[in-house]
């Protein structure tokens, strides 16, 4: 957020009234803290509220909520926010200990809180204040949230408050409709498409037209909308069951193409020879629009990828990487000549110093639409959008997009390793560094951190 783009507070409901928006929607059931860099707000913690045990006995669970602060290493203050029920802000409140417990650990730790309120179903309240005069229950109304100032400034600048990532229809809310026909289309053709590439995951051909042909999609991505088209998509989802190239496709969009193929060398996972599990011949890949085309053209081809059914044996597509001028589009935090980020910094958001998150953004939106029709590859595209929500240092959407990849595939190994990240409140290294964070890169008036 540049200096022209600066909120100003003007009270307590015009902080609680940009909490949604940090989020990306309304908590229930949560503690909320904000850290303070002087007199601005910086990151937004989400967890969820402890049961009675744990409230009888927070000093667990305060410690989690510094140890999730201290990430932000420019804090010097805090502000916490419990969204309850009506009944459970009364006083004295359930929730009086653990609002204490955190204060305290925050204190020790140099963030120390600064307010604290609860909010319920109609009215809200200074935490902190136990003056029946000055802070009578049951309360302030609701609604002076949500009649803020700063949450109408929200608003008019385009932000905007969603459902809770757990609702239904996943992290964004129900899906818009797709047609019963196109969804019969895809999954026939992806069947075609996994007889096809059934047994060339290790050829390194098939590798780079894979390669070749997301790095295409996701350039293509950022200028217009996503258009169904049952070939293209039904070849998507069945490169996502193949692991080498499902995590290639990943590490390329934080990355660059350098470090995905410099990771699928040194794990020896691609092979040109006959005879050893790989394929030379290459299966042509489906056709993409011409770029200045928002739909499909039928008999266009993009240069340098050859159109389905129009490949002689034994071709190898070349790079569609390869621009006119023969340059390699430069990643941010690239220098000429380093060496390519492996393919476990990458996942640990450790390398590059900045990732591609334009690219990632495209990625997320293009996944998003290949987990529509379900199936194993929805578990795939599921989990590599919660990497990515992880990565943008929201913890509760990644947790979201996860669950329902292990819905689909109970043992789902890449999904199970990140879930377990999230759930140990392990931050992302991007999204724990002011300089690399998603926020820092995206339009959204309302980009904060946040995490589960």
């Amino acid at each position: 957020m540049t200096a022209s783009e600066r909120l100003i507070v003007r009270g307590p409901e015009d902080i609680l009234g940009f909490i949604p928006h940090s989020l990306g929607y309304w908590p229930e059931a949560s503690l909320v803290a904000m850290t303070l860099h002087g007199t601005r707000l910086g990151a937004t913690l989400r967890l969820d509220l402890p049961g009675p045990g744990t409230r009888a006995d927070p000093a667990v669970f305060a410690r989690a909520v510094r140890r999730y602060l201290e990430s932000d290493q420019d804090a010097d203050g805090a502000l916490l926010a419990v969204f309850t029920n009506d009944a459970g802000m009364g006083r004295p409140s359930a929730y009086d200990l653990l609002v204490a417990a955190v204060q305290s650990v925050l204190d020790q730790a140099g963030m120390p809180v600064r307010d604290a309120w609860f909010v319920g179903d109609e009215y809200w309240r200074d935490a902190l204040c136990s003056d029946a005069t000055c802070c009578p229950l049951p309360g302030r109304p609701l609604q002076e949230i949500r009649d803020s100032m700063l949450n109408t400034e929200m608003v008019y600048r385009g932000s905007s408050v969603g459902p809770a990532p757990r609702s239904a229809g996943g992290p964004e809310g129900p899906q818009a409709p797709v047609p019963a026909l196109h969804l019969a289309a895809v999954l026939e053709a992806e069947a075609g498409w996994e007889a096809e590439l059934g047994g060339r995951s290790r050829s390194r051909a098939h590798f780079t037209a894979v390669l070749d042909f997301w790095e295409m999609l996701l350039d293509r991505t950022h200028a217009g909308p996503w258009i169904p088209d049952a070939e293209r998509d039904a070849f998507l989802r069945a490169t996502l069951l193949v692991p080498t190239w499902r995590d290639a496709v990943l590490v390329m969009a934080a990355a660059g193409r350098a470090a995905a193929e410099a990771g699928a060398e040194q794990f020896r996972v691609l092979s040109d020879g006959i005879g050893d599990g790989s394929d030379h011949c290459v299966v042509a890949v489906p056709l993409l629009p011409p770029a200045e085309s928002g739909g499909r053209r039928q008999g266009a081809t993009e240069p340098g990828i050859t159109g389905r059914g129009t490949t002689e044996p034994g071709a190898k597509a070349p790079r569609a990487s390869r621009r006119a001028a023969g340059t390699r589009r430069r990643m941010p935090g690239d220098v000429t000549g380093a060496v390519p980020a492996g393919y476990g910094e990458v996942l640990m958001g450790l390398a590059p110093d900045v990732p591609d998150w334009a690219r990632l953004d495209a990625l997320d939106r293009v996944l998003g639409q290949l987990a529509v029709p379900g199936g194993p590859p929805a578990a795939a595209a599921l989990t590599l959008r919660g990497w990515v929500a992880w990565c943008r240092g929201r913890g509760s959407y990644a947790a979201a997009h996860l669950g329902q990849a292990l819905e689909i595939e109970p043992e789902y190994r890449l999904a199970e390793l990140l879930l377990d990240l999230v759930g140990r409140g392990t931050l992302c290294g991007w999204a724990g560094r002011k300089d690399a964070a998603w926020q820092k890169f995206r339009t959204d008036p309302a980009g904060q951190k946040e995490t589960l």
